[in-house]
């Protein structure tokens, strides 16, 4: 009696749900691909490792965009050629789990060459598989950087010239020479002899990271009947008798067994600690006290602050992240303006939590600050209910006219100017807006201004400025 059956990997959905094709008992890819293949040796060997359940794959543009629609894993998006870059953020993030980046030629080679030897540089203890297949299979087939020398394309229809486009990149070459991988090989899905090294390839890679070991690269010579205009036996037969020629086949590095495992997720020192771990001078050591203590408290506040260039948007921003960061709190800062330096739009979205932060985006903000009249038309339909809207109003003709939002009219210009300089509006803004929220302390605001301020003779006129904006506040609680 036969006790092992034969299966679809766990690491694969039952059905593809997600596949907008009709039949979801079956993948996509075009008859003779080599995705739907690479993609069944990952899955066996993320379920043979018994880590297909803390495993995240992640995907850009290109035909491997679709692994989400078959993988049954943590499955991420990511911008043309950044998926080195999300991998480190993920790994780095989450580093007891297994990381795959599911990359094409035109995106990893082309534009995302940077991408992938500066990860694999640091020696990110990742796993690529990187497809190619000479072309831009998905949009059209245009010229890829590894396009072959004469070979016809869309964009080079007379075929790659190298006085013009220069030599194929050979990727696994460039990558070898560096010194942190751990493991670098080309393999091709073309003939059941190197189909079966692919395979052994793909299990190799991705237990390196298992044991955590470091970067390992695997480049997959797959072919493309689609995209070559070729059916399926004459495009694996193109991979033999012409991509291998250039390409050629074989392991470019493996010091898998004299690299030492990295050490993940060792003991937490204490916070208190560290000052005398990385010596910090002593004077240096009350702002860990500070932030060990604000450490402690819930807080999240999304904050939007719009204007004009040229009213200090974007630094009162930074202040406000630069202040929450020295109490301890998460903070973002996301600037967004136009190509004025000056009289243009400018606003900027800021976070400061102690909690982790997802994305630095604000769409809907708990405070606004509205330093026009065409900001606040703007960003008031944005503020959620209950949030504060300040606005300066010296400058804006009207008032929110939300009755679910706090609105705190503030003559920031007016309060300025009577300082001596208009320059100083923002500094008002900042003064009010933690006056009324007690959300930092005017002490470290203080000190913020000392390290994000450049020019130094506005170091005082800026304290005045947040002095006499939280004034303006003590007077509209005393009224």
């Amino acid at each position: 009696m036969a006790k092992n059956r034969l299966g679809k990997s766990s690491a694969f959905y039952d059905i593809y749900e997600r596949n907008p094709s009709s039949d979801k008992t079956v993948t996509h890819y075009c008859p003779g691909c080599g995705h739907g293949i690479l993609h069944k040796f990952i899955a066996e060997a993320l379920e043979d490792y018994g880590v297909w359940n803390r495993t995240i794959l992640l995907s850009p543009v290109g035909c491997s965009v679709f692994a989400y629609y078959y993988f049954k894993v943590g499955n991420i998006q990511c911008a043309h050629g950044r998926a080195p870059a999300v991998a480190t953020g993920i790994k780095r993030a989450h580093p007891d789990s297994i990381v795959i980046s599911y990359q094409g030629d035109g995106d990893l080679a082309g534009i995302g060459g940077n991408e992938i030897i500066q990860a694999a540089n640091r020696g990110e203890n990742i796993t690529v598989f990187f497809i190619n297949n000479a072309i831009y299979g998905m949009t059209g087939g245009q010229m890829a950087p590894t396009t072959l020398v004469g070979q016809s394309t869309t964009t080079t229809p007379r075929g790659r010239d190298i006085y013009n486009e220069g030599y194929p990149i050979k990727i696994a070459e460039i990558i070898s020479i560096l010194e942190s991988p751990v493991y670098v090989e080309r393999v091709a899905l073309a003939d059941t002899k190197n189909i079966m090294k692919a395979r052994s390839a793909v299990r190799k890679a991705i237990n390196y990271q298992v044991e955590n070991k470091g970067f390992s690269l695997v480049e997959v010579l797959s072919p493309c009947p689609t995209g070559w205009k070729m059916n399926p036996v004459d495009a694996k037969k193109w991979v033999t008798n012409e991509m291998q020629k250039y390409f050629k086949l074989g392991v470019f590095k493996d010091v898998g067994k004299e690299r030492k495992s990295r050490k993940v997720n060792g003991e937490k020192v204490p916070l208190n600690k560290v000052p005398d771990i990385i010596d910090i001078p002593s004077d240096e050591k009350k702002e860990i006290s500070r932030i060990e203590k604000k450490s402690e408290e819930k807080f999240l506040k999304r904050i939007k602050i719009a204007g004009f260039g040229g009213q200090g948007i974007l630094l009162l921003g930074v202040t406000l992240a630069e202040s929450g960061m020295m109490e301890g709190k998460n903070v973002t800062w996301l600037p967004s303006y136009g190509p004025e330096m000056r009289g243009g739009t400018a606003n900027c979205h800021v976070i400061v939590s102690n909690q982790r932060i997802g994305s630095p985006l604000v769409d809907w903000s708990d405070i606004l600050i509205a330093m026009n009249r065409p900001s606040l038309d703007k960003f008031e339909p944005k503020a959620v209910p209950g949030s504060l809207i300040f606005y300066d109003s010296t400058i804006v003709n009207r008032k929110p006219e939300r009755n679910d939002v706090k609105a705190i009219g503030v003559p920031f210009t007016e309060i300025a100017d009577g300082i001596g300089s208009t320059k100083v509006l923002n500094m008002v803004a900042l003064g009010s807006l933690i006056r009324f929220t007690g959300m930092l302390s005017p002490e470290t605001l203080f000190e913020a201004q000392t390290r994000v301020v450049k020019r130094k003779e506005f170091l005082e006129l800026n304290k005045r400025a947040i002095k006499a904006g939280m004034e303006f506040i003590d007077s509209l609680k005393e009224s």
